[in-house]
């Protein structure tokens, strides 16, 4: 069965992965009761991830006809003689207004019902929801016939339901332990205060046995948590008491060698305060504000210099030696290249990254630790500008993807390392998570095949 690329913006590129039949018709019939007979409609929808009623309804409305679709036989019919290239024509709408995404152009998406009775199309690559045209003519054929959602998400919202069941009669248990705590403990008051519990005087010997250590430990220490709750522990931290508790605790002699060392150190922040310089600041500490300073001054430097030469119209081989030529790190001077290239970009980031994709290809060789770089680059870029580019990061992934900026595997080992980083918190990596999965999902769908 001969193979085509799913979009005629993908049918040039000969390694693009979502492929679908090419469509096969038969005109059966004479006179007015002439029927054109897609032949291949059921793994045509199939590869399309779309019932095949929808398609066979799409052909009718367009074209004016009565179409049907037998789910028992899988024949799909639309009333008259149409040719194989105009139907093709058809599918091709269809396929960019009800398969692919609206965002990045992927045509791995779902199809999804508002409760406001709007159509929206999920992607699995980028996260993007696109919202259909709700004018056509299909979209109310769509409402009444929705797709069958899949088994796997019924039973994800299951175990989900039945985890929330279990934590609500996990906070009611704790809540029931805590009451009888505390009304034992008022029981355990009341009989203390009136007398009315004695002990015994002629009790066993077992009843005059004393708790066991451990036992004794752990009634302590109940009593201690439930008393700590409804004290508020306050230290007094002035110089007075530090004088008193430090006389309390040593000796003559020890005592003024301590609050010697004391007024040493008053003195010292006195001192810091008539040179104009933050109480508690160490020549340590200042020197490394000058040196933070002195970072950001070169990192700025860079960025004005990379600015001056884009301005001149600098073509990508040129700008790969003017990188060369400039001091510091690579990570420095990729971050300062995006500084340079992005700056003031707020919203279509990813639109303008395509635009210049160029010149990233250019500054970063096809190995791992310049496409490593990069990304961090990104990172850094995301972290400091506005929330824009930190939204659109999974199409800007994709993007550099798509044009083998960036491969897969190191893609996800700087997502995960990300994960594990001091930056583990961080707004990107949730941002970033569908476009991995999507990545992963892909490579194992590929080994399958």
């Amino acid at each position: 069965m001969a193979l085509q690329n799913i979009g005629a913006g993908n049918s040039d590129d000969a390694f693009y992965r979502y492929k679908m039949p090419k469509m096969i018709t038969k005109i059966e019939g004479r006179g007015n009761g002439i029927k054109t007979n897609v032949v291949n409609m059921v793994d045509v929808a199939k590869a399309l991830g779309r019932p095949a009623s929808y398609t066979t309804k799409y052909f009718g409305c367009e074209l004016g006809a009565q179409s049907k679709f037998d789910d028992k036989t899988g024949t799909s019919l639309v009333n008259g003689s149409h040719d194989t290239t105009k139907l093709a024509g058809l599918l091709e709408n269809f396929i960019k207004k009800y398969v692919q995404c609206y965002g990045c152009g992927n045509p791995e998406t779902e199809i999804l019902i508002t409760k406001s009775q709007m159509i929206q199309l999920k992607c699995a690559a980028c996260g993007f929801v696109s919202d259909v045209d709700m004018r056509e003519k299909l979209t109310t054929f769509i409402l009444k016939n929705p797709p069958e959602q899949k088994k796997g998400s019924k039973e994800k919202k299951g175990l989900r339901r039945a985890e929330k069941e279990r934590l609500k009669e996990g906070d009611a248990a704790d809540e029931e332990q805590k009451k009888l705590k505390k009304d034992g403990k008022k029981k355990k008051e009341g009989t203390n205060k009136t007398g009315s519990v004695k002990k015994k005087a002629g009790g066993s010997d077992e009843d005059r046995i004393s708790p066991t250590h451990s036992q004794a430990g752990d009634k302590e220490d109940a009593d201690d948590d439930e008393d700590d709750n409804d004290v508020q522990w306050q230290t007094d931290t002035s110089l007075e008491a530090a004088r008193q508790r430090v006389q309390q605790q040593l000796s003559a002699v020890t005592a003024d060698m301590v609050m010697l060392s004391t007024d040493e150190s008053e003195k010292k922040a006195k001192a810091a305060k008539v040179d104009g310089s933050p109480t508690g600041t160490s020549p340590v500490h200042r020197g490394s504000l000058k040196a933070e300073n002195g970072k950001s001054s070169m990192h700025q430097t860079l960025v004005d210099e990379l600015k001056a030469d884009l301005k001149k119209g600098v073509s990508a081989n040129q700008l790969k030696s003017i990188l060369g030529s400039l001091s510091g790190s690579a990570e420095e001077k990729t971050t300062a290249l995006l500084e340079a290239l992005f700056d003031g970009v707020e919203k279509g980031f990813a639109k303008e990254m395509v635009k210049k994709k160029n010149y990233l290809a250019a500054a970063v060789a096809q190995d791992g630790g310049s496409q490593l770089v990069l990304l961090k680059a990104i990172e850094a870029f995301c972290g400091k500008t506005n929330s824009g580019a930190l939204k659109e990061v999974a199409l800007v992934l994709k993007e550099l993807y798509d044009a083998d900026v960036l491969e897969e595997e190191f893609v996800v080992k700087w997502f995960e390392e990300g994960l594990q980083g001091r930056n583990k918190d961080s707004q990107i990596w949730k941002n970033a998570k569908p476009f991995v999965d999507w990545l992963q999902s892909a490579e194992s769908e590929s080994e399958e095949e």
